[in-house]
């Protein structure tokens, strides 16, 4: 049976539990298990981190811990009762854990390792915890570490800052939130900057000498020199080398260490030196003979030096070669260092140039004992410390200390009868009162134990020698009286085997008869001459002599006359000994009374580290004083002891603070001094007024803390002592101190005088004088003298008083003292500090000093364990709400709308100042119960006032809200933050509720509230949703979810506003939509009623809820360009789904209501928003690239245009796209988006405000401006035909307005950009088709397809790879067929690529002769709707024999919904046309292009353009030798068959025309072999031979004997050159068979390349060529490849059309091989894919040059998209080569169609139309192929040679007697039905303008488009001039008026007035140009 635990309710898996049985749960070894239930050796419970499932475990697989159990019951919450240090440990771990391993996901490899180690390092440290085994320090450090740990890693995860006190986490609830603040702040400032050190030590580790000449010993001795004062900072270092200049002694660490204590940061600067002097022992000379002497000397070797400065920038850890120098003399040995240090050379050298010195040199920072702790290797191994000379910055206490230091100058010796100087050795030994020598009292330095003696340099033959060196004589105390120094002379001589012979000594005592030691300074001492053997041992016989020459007495001549003396330096550290006689006379008063007076006037005089030595002593002097002669040293003692007192303020001397105070309770024996020092004081105090001087007295009161203490330690001694005598009396005297203190503070004084200074000084120390008093007085006496004291300050004081600032620092020592901790005393001293505190708040002043008050007042005010508050507490809460809570409120707000001080530490302090009052406010709220809100607001007198103070309030809640208000990283302290908000507001809300509803109502209080409460729920850190589990646990167990607290609120008071619902509709709509927008099911549940209750109040007002729906719409935008939700932006569809959808149903409540429609529409269009504006989002993260950033925009902004007609917007996202475009550089592109904008605005003085980056202007500015910015960006696009209209716009504005200047500019850019037409190359884009299947597409692409405009050089493979760069999970299909419904509806993204063949609209410029290839190539790839595929195939059964039989075409056409390029790089495709090409058809469009290509081949080498044959030559070849696919015998098998003619019937027509063409392009070929024949190289003539035998087998196999009658040339030469065919031959009309002269099909002129782009490939692309003359540039150096036949060569094939023949077969492998490569090739570019002349080019007049076109010579023709009368009539009667003739005037009415619009609708011709488009096509017409009557035409003006029309083409295009009209839109035919005179040259005037007749208007605004499309907004195409129509290029035409045409109409163009328009008009209805709206004042 399951029974509950009891005890047993935490533990910790110990080995993994799999659950294989019923109900188990498995674990985890090292899981936390809480337990619930156990039964018979099995528990039931579930892991903490996964609180949700349940189960069973074993027993035994649990080790239990205790824990403390809250909320018993089903909520239980378990807590590890174990050290919090380790708790947090665990639970920091986990929550690292996860997402150190989301570091490797992510890449960042440092911070992974780094965390690595951390982790590591934390789990070995909380090992060493959980043992135990730790001391109690070792614990802290630990402790310390690990907490130091944790907060690094939490900072570098991003995680939150972790309040702590003691290493412990903090409850927030538990302590107060100042606290709490001052705690986060204080750890954030830690983590912010760590205080610099103030000692500094510098770490020296000797390592080796490395020279060249070693051999001897060494001494080296370190120390710190100061350069700028030329003296040593520290004593010496001491290491002994070896021979081989390693430390003699490598075991011992301490002898080469040390460590050089105490620096101060001023040490730490360039001119510190560490100094190095290396001394040898061994012979005197270096080089001298070993066996000369075996006497060691000690002599100068060399020194190094290094500035301390190198070593804060060198990296700790180097070691460091020192330089050794050597100097040049010895006698500049004493200064060497210097020297060095001023680098002055020509005194030193280097002592070998391999010689150096490797140290270890590093700084440490921190005081002694913390680097014991950090560096405890270092301590443990070994280090000396070396110490500073003298006392340290800052004297400790207890530190014992007793060095004199003698620094062994220089001597001045006689030669003593000697001819060289002497070489004089010094001995050094120190000596008792005895005589006896003190062992061990003599060091060198530190390194080396101290010896009995010491040895000096030896300099060489020098009786001046200077030594400069440093000995310590460490002698103890109680040794110093009676001990001298003496230094003994020896000569070493280098003869007489180097014996030292005495010749001198000197001495020196350390301790003069009165006491005083040996006075620091330069000692000049007599040197006493003895002989050798003289013994010294009796030092009685010396020490009566005299030992310096400053005290000889004056009458002993004979030693003042000798020239000998010594030098030497002393210095005394001790701690203990005095050189000052003047302390001395002090100490022993007694001795002499009557220089009492003198030491005390003295003692000022003495230096404070003297005094200090002996504060003891002196202290006693002094009270010993003052206890027997009070009458009379009274003053002169109080003097002396503020005199110490104020020595010890001092920073040097602090730290003897304690000492004083240990003095004063445990030695101060004065029990009758308080009488004394209260009189004195009193005396002082009474005096200030009148002082002229308040020095002194200032320091007197800077003294009173401890004078106090004395008198109170005073008055206690006498009190034990009498048993409490005389207290009434001591009573009595305070108070009359107190009050005369009282009287000197209540003087009013103006500016800084003096007075107020002194007030100053007392008030700063009068709070340490409280815990004095209360030793003596009650808590309440000690308050009444404070408030009194306070009080008693004058009230009226000027602001800028430094009185008010010591006064604020008064009274928050008060509040921190131990005198306001305690309630009694609280009570009276509150209303005092309140008062102040009010006074300063309101005059904006001392707000640090208030603040901290303000903190330290509440953080004293605690609520008991169990919640409840004493009154009194509660009665304080009050005084201070009442008091400060308005000004308080008025000051967060005041500081906060402030700008920020400059400064950085300004800055840090103004953010404290807020923080700490922002603390503050939330305390005493948090203090605050229902009771106190109660008060606060019945408290309020007026309406007006309680209104201000709500809407006060609710502002203030708003700033504490901001983001900047705390740290990122403080989410505790936010969270505390908003639980008191919270509760305020529940409590405030009843007060709006009763004070303004109903005819009360205020909107602005309740727009605040609701304000407040949205922003509230939308706080970053209350989104539980992006917390880890356990970080939301814990914020729901401790606050629950506050937002849906929040929620409710908002709810119920939505709900009591009744009518005043409407205030609210719309501005609430965009905060209550952020709202919803909170991921929180239960949150949105409470908020979608007001929704619907919104809607149904607008519509009960208004009938409608268009305010509703603008306001929602203008709100989502504007959610999603902030980004709302940042990385949780796709949540926000999850959300407004629910919002309009499934879940509460917004949408079942609206289907209940009468206005149900428009709700539902509404609806819909924000969900269709909702998306479009979500896929922007998800575009316009980073990373995202361009394109889709582009398509997403332009998704958008058609929706804002068409759907909403939100203008605004609108234009919002027209500069977004505009921006994006220019990023991209697709400068055309940016040109027309931003065109979008400047067709909304007109040429008026509108003004227009300020709007985006467009300051105020008018607009007319603001279009010019447009106007200019767009032109500059289709020139750089190289789009200048576009920009050429805007320069024409812009000139007729500027010449409207007179303005020249301007309008002088614009033409000359408008002539730059005609320049730029015809000089500068433009690189002529491919365009793909791109389909874009599957459900994971944005919402903008999905299942839909596209036509691409690619980038530059961009071809089908590399543009397939940006598509799939930009897609990375989309999958390429293979194959070019539509998808299925399979794909459609994939979970994936799938791409279909392949490249399409543009279509161009302008046929007109494309037709012209002589315009040259610059300008037609705009016309090629601009504005283009259309696009064209073709994809061969076979129907029915194939014919292995003859493949074309059964070879058909599939042509797909798409068109777009806008013409390219536009505002995008890619438009969606709005309607495919399929429909299939015969084969028939197919064969005649093969020959047709061929025949094309062999006239352009030959015009070319007729007049020169080739540079060689060889084009020509392999054209002629491959068409009359066709090896591959056996030539025209194919066709003639295939359709020429009585088979195919009897099941074909109605291919008569086609046959026929088959047939001709055959004929032709044998006439061509005769002709071109004649030409060949005249032009071929001589090594060529064999080739051209066999092409002569082999055309005539060709012709016989055709059975062409003659050419027929109609093809038959003429006897007339060329007239220009080449052949011209059916130039003017029209057939009759009235002839049955007339129909069959017009069934010639034309093909596509698209010249992709420039000559210098054709080589290999070149043709490919000779089916693209113009039929019309090129100009002379356009194709004159092609040089296509080798072919064989006109049905395998590559000239005549379409681009994007593969043959079926076997050529590369690369198809995929699921392909028939048949179809392999024409498959493969439908997705390669048209320039890269593999083309045969088996399929013709494309079905549009724009790229195909009509058949009779080609050079000059017109051959028969047809256009699928021309109605029959529009076709050239062949004449039989003249068909020559050259002949030139004019059509007859009389037309039937079907050739009226001749002066159709410029883009005319070209319906399918029956001859070559596809089967599914026939119905578009008027009946056909009978051709003949026979000679018809009909009359031709009157020459045109083409055959004059002089016409200026021909003069610039070499060759004349046979589009000018084509008949068929392809007038450009602003031509003046198509106004006018008059004709040019033939002769007339264009300059010649033009006859005025006939209106048309019938379906044409004169005053036609619009072109004629395709059929049902709207014109995109942007177009520059059909732009209305409000003044009058300028000339355009073609497709860039305003629609004609009365201007003349752009472009020369063709002759044929103009005709007579006979001619009648056909009465069919064309089904396609022009596009309706929407009118330019006004913009409203954007």
């Amino acid at each position: 049976m399951w029974i509950p635990t009891e005890d047993e309710k935490y533990g910790v898996v110990l080995a993994s539990f799999r659950g294989t049985v019923q109900h188990g749960l498995p674990l985890e070894i090292g899981d936390t298990v809480q337990i619930l239930e156990k039964c018979e050796g099995w528990y039931r419970g579930f892991i903490l981190k996964n609180p949700n499932v349940k189960g069973i475990f074993p027993s035994s697989y649990i080790h239990l811990k205790n824990a403390v159990v809250k909320n018993k019951g089903q909520f239980e919450t378990v807590i590890p009762v174990e050290d919090s240090v380790i708790t947090e440990m665990t639970s920091t771990l986990r929550e690292w854990g996860a997402m150190w391993k989301q570091l490797y996901v992510k890449n960042e490899g440092d911070l992974f390792h780094r965390l690595w180690h951390v982790m590591n390092e934390i789990l070995d440290l909380r090992r060493q915890v959980l043992v135990g085994h730790l001391t109690h320090d070792r614990m802290k450090d630990v402790k310390q570490h690990i907490t130091a740990r944790l907060d690094w890693g939490n900072e570098q995860l991003g995680l939150d800052l972790v309040p702590r006190r003691e290493f412990s986490m903090v409850d927030p609830d538990e302590i107060s939130v100042t606290e709490l603040y001052r705690l986060m702040e204080h750890r954030h400032r830690k983590k912010e900057t760590a205080a610099p050190a103030s000692t500094h030590h510098l770490f020296v580790h000797v390592k080796s000498l490395m020279s060249a000449n070693l051999g001897e010993e060494l001494e080296v001795f370190f120390h710190i020199y100061d350069g700028r004062e030329n003296r040593p900072l520290s004593e010496r270092f001491f290491v002994r080398l070896n021979k081989s200049g390693l430390p003699k002694w490598p075991e011992k660490a301490e002898r080469q260490c040390t460590l050089f204590v105490d620096l101060g940061s001023s040490d730490l600067r360039k001119d510190v030196y560490i100094v190095v002097h290396i001394i040898r022992i061994g012979r005197m000379g270096a080089g001298e003979k070993k066996n000369m002497c075996s006497v060691q000397y000690r002599r100068p070797f060399g020194c190094a030096v290094v500035s301390i400065a190198d070593l804060l920038t060198a990296d700790s850890k180097d070691d460091h070669l020192l330089k050794v120098y050597a100097c040049n003399t010895e006698i500049e040995w004493y200064q060497i260092h210097e020297n060095i240090i001023k680098k002055a050379n020509s005194r030193y050298n280097l002592s070998g140039s391999n010689t150096g010195l490797a140290v270890a040199l590093q700084l440490l920072h921190g005081d002694i004992d913390q680097l014991r702790r950090e560096y405890m290797g270092l301590f443990t191994r070994g280090v000396c410390i070396t110490r500073k000379l003298g006392f340290s910055d800052i004297i400790m206490p207890g530190e014992m200390r007793n060095d004199l230091y003698m620094t062994l100058e220089k001597g001045e010796f006689e030669k003593g009868g000697k001819s060289v100087a002497r070489n004089v050795e010094i001995t050094v030994y120190v000596l008792d009162a005895d005589g006896q020598i003190l062992k061990g009292y003599v060091a060198a330095g530190s390194g080396e134990p101290s010896t009995d003696e010491y040895h000096s340099l030896v300099l060489y033959h020098n009786n001046s020698p200077r030594w400069a060196e440093q000995i310590k004589l460490p002698i103890p105390v109680d040794m110093f009286r009676g001990s001298h120094v003496r230094f003994e002379f020896r000569h070493c001589s280098t003869k007489d085997k180097g014996e030292k012979k005495l010749f001198g000594y000197s001495f020196v005592p350390l301790m003069q008869e009165d006491g005083r030691t040996l006075p620091d300074g330069t000692h000049e001492l007599i040197i006493h001459k003895c002989e050798e053997n003289t013994s010294l041992a009796d030092c009685l016989r010396y020490l009566k002599l005299p030992f310096s020459k400053a005290n000889l007495p004056s009458n002993n001549q004979t030693l003042k006359g000798n020239k000998e003396s010594f030098w030497i330096t002393s210095f005394l550290c001790s701690t203990k000994l005095t050189q000052n006689g003047d302390m001395l006379d002090l100490l022993k008063w007694r001795a002499h009374p009557e220089r009492i007076n003198d030491s005390l006037s003295k003692l000022k005089e003495i230096d404070g580290s003297e005094i200090v030595k002996f504060l003891q002593d002196t202290l006693d002097t002094l009270f010993g004083i003052l206890d027997e002669s009070s009458q009379r040293y009274s003053l002169k003692v109080f003097d002396s002891l503020v005199h110490i007192i104020n020595l010890l303020q001092d920073s040097k001397f602090q730290h003897f603070k304690p000492v004083m105070d240990t003095y004063i309770e445990s030695h101060f024996a004065g029990a009758l001094s308080y009488r004394d020092l209260i009189k004195v004081l009193k005396w002082y105090v009474d005096r200030i007024i009148e002082a002229e001087h308040q020095d002194h007295i200032q320091q007197v009161l800077k003294a009173s803390e401890y004078i106090f203490k004395y008198i109170i330690q005073s008055r206690r001694l006498f009190s034990l002592a009498t048993g409490g005598q005389n207290e009434e009396e001591f009573r009595v005297c305070i108070h009359e101190l107190f009050m005369s203190i009282r009287f000197f503070l209540s003087q009013e004084s103006k500016g800084i005088s003096p007075v107020a200074q002194t007030q100053a000084v007392f008030l700063r120390t009068f709070p340490a004088i409280y815990s004095e008093l209360l030793k003596f007085f009650t808590v309440r006496e000690v308050a009444g003298f404070v408030r009194e004291t306070l009080a008693s300050l004058p009230t009226v004081v000027q602001a800028d008083s430094p009185l008010e600032a010591v006064k604020l620092q008064c009274i928050s020592k008060t509040v921190e003292s131990q005198l306001y901790i305690n309630p009694e005393s609280r009570c009276i001293l509150l209303p005092v500090v309140l008062r102040v505190l009010h006074t300063c708040l309101q005059e904006q002043r001392d707000l640090v000093m208030c603040a901290r008050i303000f903190t330290s007042m509440l953080s004293l005010i605690k609520k008991e364990e169990n919640g409840t508050v004493e009154p009194a507490v509660s009665e304080e809460v009050e005084l201070i709400v009442e008091s400060l809570l308005e000004v308080l409120l008025r000051t967060i707000l005041e500081i906060s709308n402030r700008p920020q001080p400059a400064g950085p530490a300004m800055r840090l302090q103004f953010q404290d100042v807020t923080g700490e009052f922002v603390a503050c406010l939330l305390a005493l709220l948090r203090h605050m119960s229902d009771k106190h809100y109660q008060k606060k607001l019945q408290a309020f007198t007026s309406k007006d006032d309680l209104r201000d103070f709500l809407l006060h309030i609710f502002t203030v809640f708003r700033i504490l809200i901001r983001p900047e208000m705390f740290p990122k990283d403080w989410t505790v302290m936010r969270l505390v933050t908003n639980n008191v908000i919270i509760t305020t507001v529940l409590y405030l809300s009843d007060a709006l509720r009763k004070n303004f509803l109903n005819d009360k109502f205020d909107y602005k209080v309740w727009d605040s509230y609701f304000y407040l409460s949205v922003i509230f729920i939308n706080q970053p850190c209350l989104q539980l949703e992006s917390f880890s589990p356990s970080k939301r646990k814990k914020i729901l167990e401790k606050y629950g979810d506050m937002r849906v607290m929040m929620g409710c609120e908002i709810f119920s008071m939505w709900q009591n506003l009744g009518e005043h619902k409407l205030n609210f509709i719309p501005a609430m709509i965009g905060p209550f939509l952020e709202v919803t927008l909170v991921p929180q099911p239960d949150l949105r549940n409470v908020m979608i009623p007001i929704f619907h209750d919104m809607m149904d109040w607008e519509q009960r007002r208004s009938g409608n809820f268009k305010q509703v729906e603008a306001k929602l719409i203008d709100k989502l935008d504007s959610l999603m360009s902030e980004g709302k939700g940042d990385e949780t932006y796709r949540e926000l569809f999850n959300s407004i789904i629910p919002l309009f959808g499934p879940y509460p149903s917004l949408l079942k409540k609206i289907e209940r209501e009468t206005w149900r429609e428009s709700g539902i529409s509404l609806i819909a269009t924000v969900t269709r928003l909702m998306e479009r504006l979500l896929d922007y989002r998800d575009c316009m993260k980073l990373g995202e690239v361009d394109g889709k950033k582009i398509g997403c925009t332009v998704s958008l902004l058609n929706f804002y245009k068409t759907e909403l007609n939100k203008e605004e917007m609108y234009i919002r996202y027209i500069h977004k796209l505009y921006d994006l475009h220019l990023k991209a550089q697709n400068y055309t592109e940016a040109s027309y988006t931003l065109l979008l904008y400047d067709e909304l605005l007109e040429w008026s003085d509108r003004p227009l405000r300020e709007f985006l980056n467009y300051p105020m202007q008018s607009e007319w500015q603001r279009k010019e401006y447009l106007h200019l910015t767009i032109i500059q960006n289709f020139d750089r696009g190289k789009c200048w035909e576009n920009g050429i209209i805007l320069c024409r716009e812009l000139a007729d504005q500027y010449e409207s307005y007179y303005d020249y200047r301007n309008l002088s500019k614009m033409r000359m850019m408008e002539a730059s950009l005609y320049d730029k037409i015809m000089d500068q190359q433009r690189l002529e884009p491919e365009f793909f088709r791109v389909g874009f299947y599957g459900k994971k597409f944005p919402f903008f692409l999905r299942n839909k397809e596209f036509v691409c405009r690619g980038h530059d050089y961009e071809r089908l493979e590399a543009f397939q790879q940006r598509m799939l760069n930009e897609f990375p999970h989309a999958i390429a299909m293979q194959h070019v067929n539509q998808p299925d419904q399979t794909i459609y509806q994939a979970d994936a993204q799938y791409l279909q690529i392949y490249a399409v063949t543009p279509i161009p609209e302008s046929q007109d410029v494309l037709q012209r002769d002589g315009v040259p290839d610059n300008i037609k190539s705009f016309y090629k790839f601009n504005h283009i709707w259309r696009f064209r595929y073709d994809r061969p195939f076979h129907k029915g059964t194939k014919d292995k024999e003859n493949e074309f039989k059964s070879l058909w075409v599939e042509r797909t056409t798409l068109t777009l919904v806008q013409s390219l390029p536009g505002i995008s790089r890619w438009f969606e495709v709005e309607k495919r046309e399929l429909v299939e090409v015969s084969p028939l058809e197919n064969a005649i469009e093969v020959i047709e292009n061929k025949n094309l290509q062999l006239r352009t081949l030959i015009t070319q080498c007729q007049s020169r353009q080739m540079q060689n044959i060889n084009p020509l030559t392999m054209c002629l070849n491959g068409v009359i030798d066709a090896a591959v696919n056996g030539g025209l015998a194919r066709y003639q098998e295939a359709f020429f068959v009585k088979d195919y003619i009897m099941n074909h019937p109605e291919d008569g027509d086609k046959i026929g025309r088959l047939r001709e063409l055959m004929f032709e392009q044998a006439h061509i070929l005769e002709y071109g072999l004649a030409v060949h024949e005249k032009y071929v190289p001589q090594d060529m003539r064999p080739l051209h031979k066999k092409l002569v035998d082999q055309f005539h087998l060709m012709k016989s196999s055709l059975g062409i004997q003659e050419f027929p009658a109609y093809v038959r040339a003429s006897p007339v030469p060329f007239t220009n050159g080449s052949p011209r065919t059916y130039r003017n031959s029209v057939p009759s009309i009235i002839s049955p068979d007339a129909g069959r002269g017009v069934a010639r099909r034309s093909y596509p002129a698209v010249n992709r390349y420039s000559s210098s782009s054709l080589s290999s490939q070149a043709s490919n692309e000779v089916s693209n060529i113009t039929g019309q003359s090129e100009s002379s540039d356009e194709v004159f150096n092609m040089q296509p490849s080798p072919s064989t036949s006109s049905l395998s060569s590559n000239h005549s094939a379409s681009p994007n059309v593969t043959s079926s023949a076997p050529s590369s077969a690369r198809g995929s492998p699921q392909m028939a091989e048949k179809h392999k490569h024409s498959r493969e090739n439908a997705c390669l570019s048209p320039r890269e894919r593999p083309v045969s002349a088996i399929f013709s080019n494309p079905l549009d007049p724009a790229q195909r040059a009509p058949a009779h076109q080609i050079g000059d010579t017109t051959l028969p023709r047809s256009d699928p998209n021309l109605s029959a009368p529009d076709k050239v009539r062949p004449t039989p009667s003249s068909w020559s080569l050259d002949s030139v003739k004019e059509r007859a005037p009389s037309f039937s009415d079907n050739v009226g169609k001749l002066i159709c619009p410029p883009v005319p609708p070209r319906p399918q011709h029956p001859a070559s139309s596809a089967k599914n488009a026939r119905s578009q096509s008027p009946g056909p017409m009978s051709r003949s192929p026979q000679k018809t009557t009909m009359p031709p035409f009157t020459p045109s003006p083409t055959e004059c040679q002089s016409t200026s029309l021909v003069s610039n083409s070499p060759v004349l295009s046979g589009s000018y007697s084509s008949g068929i009209s392809s007038l450009s839109r602003c031509s003046v035919s198509e106004a006018s039905g008059t004709e040019l005179p033939a002769g007339d040259h264009l300059p010649h005037p033009l006859p005025p303008p006939v209106p048309l007749p019938n379906s044409i208007s004169s005053s036609s605004d619009e072109p004629i488009r395709r059929e049902n499309k709207t014109p995109p907004p942007y177009s520059v195409y059909e732009r209305n001039n409000p003044r009058r129509p300028v000339p355009l290029p073609h497709s860039l035409s305003i629609p004609p008026q009365t201007d003349p045409p752009a472009l020369p109409p063709k002759p044929h163009q103009l005709r007579t007035g006979s001619m009648k328009l056909d009465g069919n008009v064309d089904p396609r209805v022009p596009r309706p140009r929407p009118l330019p709206r006004k913009v409203s004042q954007l």
